[in-house]
């Protein structure tokens, strides 16, 4: 397996909805939006008002007011920013923005726990050097990363040292990093038990935890989950002999929040986990998830729109090389009309 691209790399940790990391993040190049079904997109952008160029850091300090503007339009219910890093023709964030319409539920996770059990020195102290690792990894412009082994390890020799002492410290440890994400009040540490996690040993072993965590009520512990569940899918696929299975449901719901980082990665988890074209799988898309699908795939950037639309491809009954066609055509919307025509015949 290939070493994955700049987008798959970097979204991992820069979606950030606080200000805390937006100095590392370039000028916006690019703004989209989801969730809008009535809602039209050019109020939308109005009431953003924010334009490709501007910088980033303006950006996310003014961000509840931006929200606040966007909650003002008729049936507009909520909405989110989410910025990311970064665009990969031209290295400059990119901000989505999502709406929830009046009559669409919100998604629901289960309470956070109260527990005060807390990891060991050693995990903490690991995670700490991750992240002022990958922070140096950023600087450098080193994202891509190998997932050929069922986890993420990095070009980047400094993250990658890091992430090698997870696989040290993940399997030793399993009983205290199953309790943290059951149980801790720490989400900060429910996020690091998700990605610690992953690297143990035996992947099967760990699959029911990774889904656990995604019904996490933090948004980060959702997001290392799944991010770890999406690469131990790809492996899976690559590696049938393990019989690992990944639940394919859980990621469906996730393709209709209001926070990016669960789209992004459900869609990507469900591309390769729609690789065996599963009839149950296909009916549950269909039923609950077709329009997020096709505006995901509508998206600007290639990186971020791809997983979507070859899973409509999938869903229109095409084969691989029929929907890799249908991607290097330059009417990418049209394409995605095309599809949905197709899967509602």
């Amino acid at each position: 397996m290939r070493a994955a691209n700049l987008i798959l790399a970097v979204v991992l940790l820069l979606s950030f909805s606080g200000v805390q990391f937006a100095q590392q993040f370039p000028p916006i190049s690019i703004i989209d939006t989801f969730g809008l079904r009535t809602v039209s997109e050019a109020d939308v952008l109005r009431a953003l008002a924010v334009k490709p160029g501007s910088d980033a850091l303006q950006t996310m300090t003014s961000q509840q007011d931006i929200i606040t503007r966007i909650k003002l339009l008729p049936n507009v219910a909520d909405a989110s920013l989410n910025l990311v890093c970064c665009d990969d023709a031209e290295g400059k964030s990119i901000l989505f923005v999502g709406v929830r319409e009046k009559g669409t539920p919100p998604l629901t996770f289960r309470p956070a726990p109260q527990g005060s059990v807390r990891l060991p020195a050693g995990i903490l102290k690991a995670g700490e050097d991750f992240e002022q690792a990958f922070t140096k990894s950023l600087e450098a412009k080193e994202f891509t990363e190998d997932d050929s082994q069922g986890h993420a390890l990095f070009t980047n020799k400094q993250t990658r040292a890091v992430q090698e002492r997870f696989l040290t410290l993940a399997t030793p440890n399993l009983a205290i990093l199953r309790r943290v994400i059951r149980e801790s009040s720490d989400a900060k540490q429910r996020a690091l038990a998700a990605q610690v996690i992953a690297y143990a040993s035996d992947k099967r072993s760990v699959v029911d935890d990774l889904e656990y965590a995604m019904s996490d009520p933090d948004g980060d512990t959702r997001n290392n989950a799944m991010r770890a569940l999406l690469i131990i899918a790809k492996y899976a696929n690559a590696n049938p002999q393990l019989k690992i299975k990944v639940p394919t449901l859980p990621f469906v719901r996730m393709l209709n929040s209001l926070v990016w980082t669960d789209r992004n990665k459900s869609a990507g988890a469900l591309d390769a986990l729609t690789i065996g074209r599963d009839p149950e799988l296909f009916a549950q898309l269909k039923r609950e998830a077709l329009d997020s699908l096709a505006e995901m795939a509508r998206w600007k950037n290639p990186g971020h729109a791809r997983p979507s639309f070859n899973i409509l491809g999938r869903l229109a009954g095409m084969t691989e090389d029929e929907i890799g066609v249908a991607w290097s055509k330059s009417d990418r919307k049209q394409q995605v009309g095309t599809m949905l025509e197709k899967i509602k015949r």
